[in-house]
């Protein structure tokens, strides 16, 4: 099939990242970010629209494919993308002023940022597993650049960790990958077809058990160390808290996502394979460890954006633990959780980023009074946590209750387990956002006006899908559902 949408999507940010690789540090260079940006997810809407219409798509030789699952996260990608590139032209112009970044670093940034969204964008649209081993390993080596934008030891060494750790990560993932093929080849014969998503699921059910158990134990520590799971969490915190904050929001917007869709793909086939809840059980492991580590440490922080990092272990945990009971509702709610969360994590760190830039510093305690300084980043700030938190109307209450309903009902051992960390989160989190919203005030005007549109576009939305979920992305959650189960 004619897979034009699917270039469109993909070349954007490929042409995009040429192109300020080379003008990245002229004046216009974030606007072209921006445009760039925009062009993905005008072509990404376009495949959505495709893929609702016409059903899942094979293109390029099979070597592309799109389904109602996939395509709904290169949305969300493309979109989160978006908003974060418009966030990032005044926070990134700030940072230039205040003299913590050269033109050459931002020139550096602006390229970076384009192939960190193409890498994530050929993981979810690849149909060879191999193909998107190496993609997860791309956007690892550009987020490691990233990361140490600022040169300063601290964000040096955040960078070598989560490159380090990251990359042991992903050679599990590898070794996991080799080990289905060897499983593939014995049913498909060798060759690249072998690697193929769609031809081993036609074939799941003929695929040697043993080794898909064992090669599943490798897939999710790999593709669980990029997800941010527990105990394979250890970058994080340092990745969130020492580099830019435009690559925190995508970090925790977007790349725990990617590494959480490259597991349930597998988790389809090992399903298959195995005719057990093996898999399942696997996930349902790591996600409530990541619930309790998240939700316990993050009362410990000092760092605000090390305390929203802890916060997004936490929920993607809840999200993996949702994944991993399976059916039709959690597998709902888990898609939805996606959503919301990547809407409001993203939207917190916008508020945050300009927080920190007024006031100087990343210490809670030395940030206090914005709701004075600027009521719309301590309003945004506010409503953020408070939709993160699970507070009603938001999206994330609903998407929560979804998935603590089901465990009650499906897994009803962990449903305390749930129930006192989100409350031992709550309690942590909103003590300290409060502080900092309310109060005295040292903050400074900043050189370029930050831009808070996208904050209050991104509740407004996690508000939306609280009170009102559209028909068409309620049936778009249902058929992705459907296929994963």
């Amino acid at each position: 099939m004619n897979g034009s949408e699917i270039a469109f999507t993909l070349g954007a940010p490929a042409a995009g990242a040429v192109l300020l690789a080379l003008y990245g540090d002229r004046a216009q260079a974030s606007r072209l970010n921006v445009w760039v940006s925009l062009m993905t997810l005008v072509a990404s809407a376009l495949l959505a629209m495709r893929v609702v219409s016409e059903g899942s798509l094979l293109a390029y030789n099979d070597a592309f494919f799109v389904d109602s699952f996939n395509v709904f996260l290169v949305t969300l990608t493309a979109f989160v993308a978006f908003t974060t590139s418009i966030f990032s032209r005044p926070y990134m112009l700030n940072e230039q002023a205040h003299g913590r970044i050269t033109s050459g670093r931002l020139r550096l940034y602006h390229c970076m940022y384009q192939v960190f969204v193409f890498t994530m964008l050929l993981v979810l649209l690849t149909n060879n597993m191999g193909i998107m081993w190496v993609a997860l390993e791309a956007a690892t080596l550009a987020t490691v650049l990233l990361v140490s934008l600022y040169r300063t030891p601290a964000s040096i060494e955040a960078a070598w960790k989560y490159f380090i750790l990251c990359s042991v990560g992903i050679a599990q993932a590898l070794f996991g990958t080799i080990l289905l093929y060897l499983a593939a080849e014995k049913v498909l014969g060798g060759g690249g077809n072998a690697l193929l998503w769609t031809h081993l699921n036609q074939v799941k059910g003929d695929l040697e058990p043993t080794v898909l158990s064992l090669a599943f134990v490798f897939l999710i520590v790999g593709y669980g160390t990029k997800a941010g799971l527990a105990p394979l969490h250890n970058w994080l915190p340092d990745a969130h808290a020492e580099g830019p904050t435009p690559i925190s929001a995508v970090l925790s917007g977007l790349l725990l996502n990617i590494g959480l869709y490259a597991i349930v793909r597998c988790k389809v086939l090992v399903d298959g394979a195995l005719g057990t809840p093996f898999a399942g059980h696997l996930m349902m492991g790591f996600g409530i460890l990541s619930v309790v580590m998240g939700a316990f440490f993050l009362s410990r922080q000092k760092d605000v954006k090390r305390m929203f990092a802890y916060s997004s272990i936490e929920h993607m945990g809840l999200t993996t633990f949702a994944f991993g009971m399976g059916g039709p509702v959690a597998t709902f709610a888990a898609m939805l959780h996606m959503t919301v969360h990547s809407l409001t994590k993203s939207a917190i760190f916008f508020a945050v980023g300009h927080a920190t830039q007024k006031t100087g510093t990343q210490m809670m305690d030395q940030i206090r009074g914005l709701i004075v300084t600027n009521p719309t980043i301590g309003w945004g700030m506010m409503l953020g946590t408070l939709a993160i938190l699970g507070m009603p109307p938001f999206g994330v209450f609903a998407s929560e209750f979804l998935i603590l309903t089901t465990a009650m009902r499906e897994q009803p051992w962990a449903a305390p387990i749930l129930l006192v960390s989100l409350a031992v989160a709550f309690a942590a989190m909103f003590s300290r956002v409060q502080a900092m919203v309310f109060g005295e005030t040292t903050g400074k005007r900043l050189p370029h006006a930050p831009a808070l549109i996208p904050v209050f576009v991104h509740l407004a939305l996690v508000l939306m899908l609280g009170l009102w979920i559209p028909p068409y992305l309620a049936d778009w959650y249902r058929m992705a559902a459907k296929l994963i189960g």
